[in-house]
């Protein structure tokens, strides 16, 4: 199961940042990757990721995941390797007794079911996107010691 979510992140992390207009595209992408795959299983991978076609700048129909305008394209993409390797945990930042952590596409949802499910005595709770986490914190802690906390539950959080 670990092979084909591996498989499936690098396919998101393909489609966000390349414009592929043919399975045959996708799949050398992901031969390039170290994926080795047939035609049928990337239809499959497809349909379980709700990927479609759009319509690109250029006027070519490219595949696109769903809210594609929150995967946003950038020109000069790393490789699916190393943007697997980077944590989903962008940012932090507080004001008053609120919080907002900024994440990459998609990592939001998992890092504050992380944060709810550790029982942070700090904070109250997590209102979660697709790259932003808001958090309550209790009043009276100090954003020093909620930092400090968090980083024990985020890997890169400094």
């Amino acid at each position: 199961m670990k092979v084909k979510n591996n498989r499936l992140e690098a396919l998101r992390m393909i489609i966000s940042s390349q414009q592929l207009g043919s399975q045959e595209e996708l799949l050398a992408a992901l031969q390039k990757e170290g994926f080795r795959l047939t035609q049928a299983t990337l239809s499959r991978d497809l349909k379980q990721l709700k990927v479609a076609k759009a319509a690109s700048m250029s006027g070519n129909y490219v595949y696109v995941l769903p809210n594609e305008t929150m995967y946003k394209r950038v020109s000069t993409p790393n490789s699916v390797r190393e943007m697997m390797e980077v944590p989903g945990f962008l940012s932090i930042n507080f004001s008053g007794n609120m919080g907002v952590i900024k994440t990459r596409p998609g990592y939001a949802s998992s890092i504050a079911w992380n944060i709810d499910n550790s029982d942070i005595p700090q904070i109250l709770g997590t209102i979660a996107g697709d790259d932003t986490i808001f958090i309550v914190i209790r009043e009276g802690c100090s954003k020093r010691e909620v930092t400090e906390t968090l980083s024990r539950f985020i890997p890169n959080m400094k």
